[in-house]
Parts: structure tokens; C-alpha cells; sequence
């Protein structure tokens, strides 16, 4: 951690820096390079540095090996001659000592892997403008040919990291991977079940999908011979509410914007008709009726008693049971529109996680921090930092590709044996994160990216970008937040078991907006405005 400096050595540091202002030098190489007080910063290559210096660095700790010991961390130190007092609490206290460390100004250089449930947007924002926190901004037009370009590619990713004055002051991790647009795991029809019913086509309208759950129902589609099946389960509704109420015009059970309005899903026309579909579904036993009461783990003993019928989960096969071979059988959920929505529409995930690398006024060689993370922007960095240097993970064939490595004795899997060498196991690093080149891929993987490219990324919509609030926003979005989502939950229970009935609509409605609801979506209408305009 950096102290404070007595006030001579900081007359001397300014001087220096004055004497190097404006220094711009080629080495042999003609590689260019700018000085930094005393130290010279190459812009290209390795080393980063010629005269090695040394940070301190704050992460979240995974507890499998200590971060001085991963081999890809030592083998970067010395590519960029550039080494670190690593700081990595236990990922469960990493929120509490990042605050304290706030707190009492106890910082390091670098902060970074914290994401924004410990660095949260309103920290940026507030930490930034007090100067704790560093702009980024120039230091990424100069030392950041990696990350610029993503971001020239892409100028949401910009947009998204500018907060309201202007400035940038984290990185994030942006996700190229094939499922990153997954907002969340995907609905997946039993494939067996599709096999012996001689369904060759999903259904593509919401009347279509009722008549299939019907036929789940009715026709022994697992040849049990019992009254035993469930045509659609869930838990909480929490994994499928997002793509059923897409069917009906809505991106998100909550703020969500549709050209350029921001409107509250949960008090809309559209919202009541997917309500009203949801409680025919249970009435008619086509919604598993235990799907407000039931834990996770009994959803996947029904599912591997081969009783569901269409069911959530990150892969099918995680419910299932079955290998990875004949989940390739398990067809993805298909879109569907209706009389509310004619487009199809499925809502995105951002590709971004915002608060991953920040740079504090502690740190003395910014420019040196930010050409050592914007190697892990690159397609070469990313394959490093995800699977380490050549000889543990991988080895590389002479065609190019990559041979995986079995995992040494005394690790259950290559992955826990991957925690050990690099630190992107477990925490939300500041990289590109893609597949990795040359990597064999399995015909389970060609099926799952098949499947998106067909059924998720050509209708995806971001449905409310990430934006920043100001600190007065934020503290009044969290009051009025937590009082509407403890009651739309409720309600949205209520309703679908028939507990309430839908006559009672308009004071459901009344209470919402009893709620303050107006100025939570206005606040969140001006911040929408603010990120448009970047």
C-alpha cells in the first residue's frame, strides 16, 4: 500500500516529471516511447519497461493459490519487467476491505477483478470525482491500442464506462464469447420427448407453444405409462419469466427501454397479458404446479426422472442428467411472438461488466498500468491469461491448433488445476474474453454456439443499457427499488396461482405508482439520455 508522501519528495517527484514532459524518444528498434519521471514507457512490445518497477495490486482472492505463485502472473513479470505486491483478500470480505481501504486512503495502484457488486457505478462516479480514482480516458487513446480498438469496434463498450462527467474510470471485461449475449441460462425442450410426440418443428407463436405443453400433458410423451409428466417447470419463474414475457413485447422485469423510452414492464398492458397466459398455464397444469415452492435441486431430480418437458438451465444437461453426447438431442427454446409482439425479441445480456481495473492517485506509473493490462485485451493476452503459458493446460501442435493437457495428479479436473495458474479463475478479470484460437472444440460446443446463432443473437436487445447515476439518483433508485421488486415478486406469484385474481389489475397498478415508480423511471429515463449522447 502507497503512504503519503512528505511534502519535499513531492516537490521532487513534480520536478521530475516536468523535466520529462514532452520527452517522446525511439529506441534502436524505433519503438516509441514516453518517460514517466525517470522511467520510460515503451508503447509497443515487451518489455514495458527497461528499469524494472514494482506496484501493489488489490484483488479478490479465490483461495486456491496465492497470486505470487501463478506461473502466468511470474512469466508476465517477465515479459513487462514489471512486478507486484499482489493484495487478495477472500473473495466473501474482498467488498469490506476494498471499502476500508477507501476509507482510510490506504490504497494500492491497482484495483482490479472487482466488478460492480464491490466497485459499484456510483463508487466510480464518486471516487473519480473527489480524484482517488484516476480518468482513464487519455491513457487509453495512448497506452491502450487493444482496448481502443475493441472499443472503436463497438462504441457501446465507451458509452458504457463514461460516467457523467465525462470520464472513464474502469475498465471492463467485455465477452465475445458465442453464448455472452445469454442473458441468462436458456429454456431447453427434452428432445425425446420431441422424437416421440413427431414434432419437426418448435412452435414460433405463444398459441403454438400452448398446444405442444398440451400434447406434453396429454399424450405419455416419456412412454411411462403413467399421468406423470410436467409439461413446463421453473423455480420462482426466475430463469423462464424472462423469455415467456419476451412473447408478449417485454425485454425486462423491471426498467427496460424501447426506442429511446424508458418505461416499469411490470405495471404495462403487456405484462398483464403475459399474466393472464401464465395463470391459464397453471390452471391447466401445463405450469408445474410446485413452481413457487420448489428448491433448484427438485427441479433437476424431476428432470432427471425424465418427467419435464421444457425446463431452464445453463446446458440441458444440468438438469437431465444425461452426457453431454445426447444432450446435443435437446433443442433450444425458439422465440415466440403474439398478438402484443410480432418481432421476435430475446432479451441480451450487455457483453460488459463494468469496475474491473481502476487505477488509484497513488499509482506512479499509470502509463506502465495501462499498457500491462491492454495485453489482456488482445486475442494473444486473452489465450495467455485463460489457459496460461504453453506446458500446463496445453500444448501446441505443428498444425498450429492446441493439444489439451491432462490436469497433474491431485487436481479432480483441469480447470481447479487452471485456478493455480492464472488468476482469472473465479473473478471478473479486465480481458476480452472469447474462445480461445486453436483450441479443439467438441460437437456439444459447435451445437450450443449452432443453436444461439440461430435462436438467440439475431433477436437479442439489450434491454437497458449500463448507465451511470449520480449519487443522489442512486440513493433514491435503491430506496424506491427494493419496495417495488419485494412487491411485483409477490404479486407476480399471486397472480399466476390464481391467489389474487387478475380482476384486481388496476389497484395492483395503483399501488405500483403509490410507489414513487414515476421518478424511478425518470431517473433512470435522464441517466439513458446522458449514455445516448456520449
Amino acid at each position: 500500500m502507497k503512504k503519503l508522501l512528505l511534502s519535499f519528495s513531492m516537490v521532487l517527484v513534480l520536478l521530475s516529471v516536468l523535466v520529462a514532459c514532452g520527452d517522446d524518444t525511439s529506441d534502436v528498434n524505433g519503438t516509441s516511447e514516453e518517460t514517466n519521471g525517470e522511467v520510460a514507457v515503451h508503447k509497443e512490445g515487451f518489455p514495458i519497461v527497461d528499469e524494472e518497477i514494482k506496484l501493489s495490486l488489490m484483488a479478490p482472492g479465490v483461495g486456491i493459490e496465492d497470486w505470487k505463485n501463478m506461473v502466468t502472473l511470474k512469466r508476465y513479470s517477465e515479459m513487462t519487467n514489471m512486478t507486484f505486491e499482489y493484495i487478495t483478500p477472500p473473495v466473501s470480505d474482498f467488498q469490506t476491505r476494498l471499502n476500508l481501504a477507501f476509507a482510510s486512503q490506504d490504497l494500492p495502484d491497482i484495483i482490479l477483478g472487482a466488478g460492480t457488486g464491490n466497485l459499484t457505478p456510483g463508487m466510480e462516479v464518486d471516487y473519480g470525482r473527489q480524484g482517488v480514482l484516476l480518468p482513464l480516458n487519455d491513457l487509453i487513446d495512448e497506452y491502450a491500442p487493444n482496448l481502443k480498438a475493441l472499443m472503436d469496434e463497438n462504441p457501446e463498450i465507451a458509452r458504457s464506462v463514461t460516467t457523467p462527467d465525462g470520464n472513464i474510470y474502469s475498465l471492463p471485461f467485455i465477452n465475445n464469447h458465442p453464448t455472452a449475449v445469454w442473458a441468462r441460462g436458456p429454456l431447453w425442450y427434452r428432445g425425446e420427448w420431441l422424437e416421440n410426440l413427431g414434432v419437426e418443428e418448435l412452435p414460433k407463436t405463444v398459441d403454438e407453444f400452448y398446444d405442444l405443453l398440451v400434447r406434453f400433458r396429454d399424450e405419455d410423451p416419456n412412454n411411462s405409462g403413467q399421468d406423470d409428466t410436467i409439461p413446463l417447470t421453473d423455480v420462482q419463474m426466475n430463469s423462464s419469466r424472462a423469455w415467456l414475457m419476451a412473447a408478449f413485447g417485454m425485454k425486462e422485469w423491471g426498467i427496460e427501454e424501447h426506442d429511446g423510452e424508458v418505461r416499469y414492464a411490470p405495471m404495462t398492458d403487456n405484462y398483464k397479458a403475459y399474466l393472464e397466459f401464465m395463470n391459464k398455464l397453471y390452471d391447466e397444469k401445463l405450469l408445474d404446479p410446485e413452481t413457487f415452492s420448489q428448491a433448484d435441486e427438485q427441479k433437476k431430480a424431476k428432470g432427471q426422472e425424465n418427467r419435464i418437458g421444457l425446463f431452464p438451465d445453463w446446458f440441458s444437461f444440468f438438469t437431465t442428467g444425461q452426457p453431454e453426447e445426447e444432450a446435443v438431442k435437446d433443442p433450444m427454446f425458439f422465440p415466440l411472438t403474439s398478438e402484443w409482439s410480432q418481432d421476435r425479441v430475446v432479451p441480451a445480456n450487455p457483453g460488459m461488466v463494468r469496475g474491473t481495473f481502476s487505477l488509484t492517485k497513488y499509482n506512479e506509473h499509470p502509463e506502465a498500468s495501462m499498457r500491462w493490462i491492454d495485453y489482456w485485451y488482445s486475442t494473444e493476452g486473452r489465450d495467455f491469461f485463460d489457459k496460461g503459458p504453453e506446458g500446463y493446460l496445453w500444448e501446441a501442435n505443428e498444425d498450429g491448433t492446441r493439444n489439451p493437457l491432462p490436469a497433474p495428479e491431485g487436481f479432480e479436473s483441469p480447470e481447479e488445476y487452471r485456478a493455480t495458474l492464472t488468476p482469472t479463475y473465479g473473478i471478473t478479470p479486465p480481458m476480452l474474453g472469447d474462445l480461445v484460437e486453436g483450441e479443439p472444440r467438441s460437437d456439444f460446443d459447435l451445437f450450443i454456439q449452432a443453436e444461439t446463432e440461430e435462436k438467440i443473437t439475431p433477436f437479442s436487445e439489450t434491454p437497458f443499457p449500463l448507465v451511470y447515476l449520480t449519487d443522489d439518483e442512486q440513493r433514491t433508485v435503491n430506496t424506491i427499488q427494493q419496495d417495488l421488486s419485494s412487491y411485483i415478486e409477490q404479486m407476480e406469484a399471486r397472480f399466476i396461482t390464481g391467489v389474487e385474481p387478475l380482476s384486481n389489475w388496476d389497484d395492483y397498478v395503483s399501488t405500483i405508482k403509490s410507489m414513487n415508480v414515476e421518478e424511478y423511471i425518470n431517473i433512470h429515463q435522464e441517466a439513458y439520455d446522458r449514455w445516448a449522447q456520449n
